[in-house]
């Protein structure tokens, strides 16, 4: 598998709502996590999201601790990293910027297949109905190593596994649910929030 343009990703309907609500619950600040999942034949399956932080994004610290605890944990379920998200601090940003493409590539030096998603914030951009795009831009490496616009030439697709998990996200805005969302800095401030978010989706 590399960039022959026939890999597509499929992201679960809690993983995708659970990355944009943590985005939306810290609007102001730039916010990023991690994906796991596991890839068969030409579909890298995103199983499931971890917010990590909405402060000091590019700490190599904070960010290997993180790392480590979330592979722990989901090695045991036979899943691994594939893939990064970012949101930027503007929504009118949806350019991919530096801490991105690195942690991207530490991720890709693991799992080749690594995407990023960058998340914009902006509601109005959330798709009306059963729409299975989700409000992200996904990035691939191309054979450059280099971070690209995937579907810009037509290759790389990414959908949502459930069809109406945009509905169910604006139910969700809807009812604030963001606000219940817990991220790997609110774990390390207070270690008594879970990372892993077992009651967002009850």
């Amino acid at each position: 598998m590399g960039s022959g343009g026939e890999l597509r990703y499929e992201i679960s309907q809690n993983a995708y709502i659970k990355l944009v609500l943590h985005s939306l619950k810290h609007k102001t600040s730039a916010v990023n996590g991690v994906f796991l999942g596991s890839s068969c034949d030409d579909v890298v399956q995103i199983i499931d999201s971890v917010p990590l932080f909405h402060n000091h994004l590019g700490l190599l610290p904070p960010l290997e601790i993180s790392l480590i605890m979330i592979e722990e944990h989901y090695a045991a379920l036979g899943l691994g990293i594939v893939g990064y998200f970012h949101a930027n601090e503007r929504s009118d940003d949806v350019e991919l910027g530096n801490v991105a493409k690195n942690i991207g590539d530490h991720i890709y030096r693991y799992f080749p297949q690594a995407a990023i998603l960058l998340i914009t914030k902006k509601l109005e951009a959330l798709p009306k109905g059963k729409d299975r795009l989700p409000v992200t831009r996904l990035y691939t490496r191309d054979a450059s190593k280099n971070w690209k616009l995937a579907g810009s030439d037509g290759g790389c697709r990414l959908t949502t596994k459930e069809p109406a998990a945009n509905v169910i996200l604006l139910d969700y805005i809807s009812s604030k649910k963001w606000e219940e969302v817990v991220d790997f800095d609110d774990h390390l401030d207070d270690i008594t929030k879970d990372w892993l978010n077992p009651e967002l989706f009850k």
